[in-house]
């Protein structure tokens, strides 16, 4: 198998592409989808502070590298969750990826704020771990943002995620979430700090291969408590179709934001107002996050 740019030895094959790569153009291509990305989508001030939400997995520690080599001016930003030894592993991961490279890493122990793991915040707040878990980090990612300076906040969603939340939404046709899923989230509220994702345009496979070519050690575990969500099967779904038609992926993300507009017009503005307890932006009286710490008996959380 011949590289398709040099015509040396190829280590990957990208069939939705119908190109073969070594590690020199493999890495490349990797890096020149990224720029295409944040270029396309205006992501990035080659001055802003980027803040990266690194979880010790390979999309994020990849997007961390990868901002890191593009001269960005990116710092990590983990949560121990208190999940046993995966919390443990993946928090030793992040620090020696950020100590590798002389790259500060911010983190916030979720146990340590709050006193409760997110298995028992699900529990005593009748809500799914995955659920209260993306609430928790939406608001800490938010919140650390803008306490600190950072103007982005980037996550390592990938083709393969951006995929299966879009099948999702359109099979219980969620068009308010349809109308709002995009590589950027930009800032509505002075205190809503922008939201990217880089790595749209890149499968999970891609961002795997790079992970290993570039010796970077992430966790290779599932979460264990994100058994049984809907996004699994859909990714497996679409890898089915990816098999048998190289390319249904990237058609299907990128066809869905060229014709989104049309389809799914944005619904206006919600209006914002500010927690009465945390000073967020909310819709409510008492911000989502807030209600949860009540709930937990909890006052307001100092970071």
């Amino acid at each position: 198998m011949k590289c398709t740019k040099c015509k040396g030895k190829a280590i990957i094959k990208l069939p939705q592409h119908n190109a073969r790569f070594c590690k020199t153009h493999f890495e490349e291509y990797f890096l020149n989808q990224v720029k295409k990305a944040v270029k396309k989508y205006k992501m990035i001030g080659k001055d802003e502070k980027v803040l990266v939400a690194v979880s010790g997995g390979k999309d994020s520690l990849v997007l961390w590298e990868v901002l890191h080599r593009l001269g960005y001016n990116a710092e990590g930003f983990y949560i121990d969750l208190g999940i046993e030894e995966y919390s443990r592993h993946s928090l030793e991961l992040c620090r020696d990826f950020a100590d590798s490279r002389n790259l500060q890493l911010n983190t916030v122990s979720l146990p340590g704020l709050t006193g409760y793991g997110i298995r028992e915040i699900s529990q005593k707040t009748r809500r799914t771990p995955c659920s209260a878990c993306g609430l928790i980090k939406r608001y800490l990612f938010n919140r650390l943002a803008l306490e600190r300076g950072y103007q982005v906040i980037a996550t390592g969603h990938n083709l393969d995620d951006e995929a299966a939340t879009l099948m999702g939404n359109i099979t219980r046709w969620q068009t308010n979430y349809l109308s709002r899923q995009s590589p950027v989230l930009p800032s509505n509220h002075p205190s809503m700090v922008k939201k990217i994702k880089p790595l749209c345009r890149l499968t999970e496979k891609e961002t795997s291969s790079f992970a290993v070519l570039n010796g970077i050690n992430y966790i290779y575990e599932e979460c264990p408590l994100a058994e049984g969500a809907r996004s699994i099967l859909y990714k497996k779904t679409l890898n089915y179709l990816e098999n048998n038609s190289p390319g249904t992926k990237i058609q299907f993300y990128l066809g869905f934001l060229k014709q989104k507009t049309e389809l799914f017009p944005q619904e206006s503005e919600t209006d914002l107002s500010v927690c009465r307890i945390c000073h967020q932006p909310t819709t409510l009286e008492v911000c989502a996050f807030c209600n949860m710490m009540e709930k937990l008996g909890l006052e307001k959380i100092t970071l």
